[in-house]
């Protein structure tokens, strides 16, 4: 079964905490803090294999969840880091986070980290110094990365093949090809995209057959909605017309308002049309099919005639074809493609001053503060333990937070949230 979309539930593993610990050892004196660190989480990582083309696997393994951390022990042992999880996917996969692309794996062997592990929290002995022998405190691991991610799959190939229903799509490329698509006598027989790779003067071109768009498939008639995804990846468009249509240019005019629709850059893919089933057609008849069309195509279109019933014009369509894949894929090679073909993903990294930065926020009788690397802090508070709170109190001095909270009235129990964690400013008797 052909799937080429699909919902998962990324969650990449848990940091192990850090442990408290001191040596005990009869020869030893004063034995020290000796708590080691946690693990780092395991990361959720995507690789592009070709060999699948499905995304049918995700449709019965919708959550995909990395190994944590394991926590660290005493003789300032660190916890092993987690399992990355490896989850192989088609070439061609794109993956979102909130409709936002996060990775595009187009290579075969291509990996990338779509969810990174928590860091492990660190143990006590991380924070001895000279004016704290004996602490008492670990930080905990923070969570992983966690989100639901929706997956695409747009075949990569060369060629696309574009038509109205029964255009004769599926004939030329079962005879082309080696794939070996249903065929009947009726509109919508292709139900789901195929693949095929021609061989032509040695080379070989990956052809993919779309399921026939009608009038309205950008806004979701037919099956063009669920495929025009497809076109957008390929180099060259083969647009396969009927020559015993009844109104030619409406048919060719057709396909292309609904491409246009559905995306602007596919009106710039380099176009070669074909006149099929012309097997037994009169020569005038076919001459002026294509009078006709030269009256609304850009005169830099090629329009040949086929016939993939009885084997006509194929070769010299085929030798067309490799030509333009050639010279898209040779501008792409040199950065001068700016279509999707050679669109990759950037993913560029919050700055450090972005992450010092913070808010305070008064709601009601609380002070919420927003920052990244405070909030950071706090995930990794152990507020079980007293001096882990005030750590986190004096890393909130450090920064001129808390300065910032008494000035908008904070008083010693006035309650500060941070991210999920909430605790008074003050340290209060116990």
């Amino acid at each position: 079964m052909f799937i080429d979309t699909a919902t998962v539930s990324i969650q990449a593993g848990k940091g192990g905490d850090g442990a408290v610990s001191f040596r005990h050892e009869v020869y030893v004196d004063k034995g020290g803090p000796d708590g080691g660190d946690g693990g780092r989480g395991g990361n959720v990582v995507f690789e592009a294999t070709e060999n699948l083309n499905t995304l049918l696997d995700f449709r019965y393994k919708p959550e995909l969840k990395a190994k944590n951390g394991v926590n660290g022990a005493k003789a300032k042992r660190t916890g092993k880091t987690g399992d990355d999880l490896i989850v192989k996917v088609p070439m061609g996969t794109v993956v979102k986070r909130d409709g936002v692309v996060i990775a595009d794996l187009v290579e075969h062997g291509q990996q990338q980290i779509v969810a990174r592990g928590g860091d492990g929290g660190f143990g006590n002995a991380h924070f001895k110094s000279s004016v704290r022998q004996t602490p008492r405190m670990a930080e905990k691991g923070e969570s992983g990365d966690a989100y639901e991610a929706e997956l695409e799959l747009k075949l990569l190939a060369d060629v696309g093949l574009v038509g109205l229903p029964n255009a004769g799509k599926s004939t030329f490329l079962s005879v082309v090809t080696n794939a070996r698509p249903e065929i009947a006598g009726y509109a919508f027989t292709t139900l789901t995209p195929n693949l095929g790779v021609a061989t032509i003067d040695q080379s070989d071109m990956l052809i993919a057959d779309i399921p026939g768009l009608i009038e309205g498939a950008a806004e979701g008639k037919g099956l063009g909605d669920q495929f025009l995804r497809h076109v957008e990846r390929t180099a060259v468009l083969l647009h396969l017309i009927d020559v015993y249509s009844n109104d030619i240019v409406v048919d060719y005019q057709t396909i292309r308002r609904e491409l246009t629709k559905y995306s602007s850059e596919l009106t710039e893919r380099p176009e070669v049309i074909a006149l099929t089933k012309i097997e037994g057609l009169d020569e005038d008849i076919v001459t002026m099919q294509i009078d006709a069309l030269r009256t609304v195509i850009p005169k830099e279109t090629s329009i040949m005639t086929i016939s993939a019933t009885a084997r006509t014009g194929l070769t010299e369509l085929l030798r067309v074809l490799q030509q333009r894949v050639s010279t898209v894929r040779a501008q792409v090679a040199d950065g001068g493609g700016d279509s999707e073909v050679d669109t990759i993903p950037t993913l560029t990294l919050t700055g450090q001053k972005a992450q010092e930065a913070w808010t305070v926020v008064k709601h009601d009788n609380h002070y919420i503060v927003i920052g990244g690397k405070i909030e950071k802090f706090a995930r990794r508070t152990n507020f079980d333990q007293h001096e882990g709170v005030n750590r986190l109190r004096d890393i909130m001095k450090k920064m001129g937070i808390t300065h910032e909270l008494m000035r908008q009235g904070a008083m010693g129990d006035s309650h500060i949230r941070i991210g999920a964690s909430e605790f008074p400013l003050r340290e209060q008797p116990r």
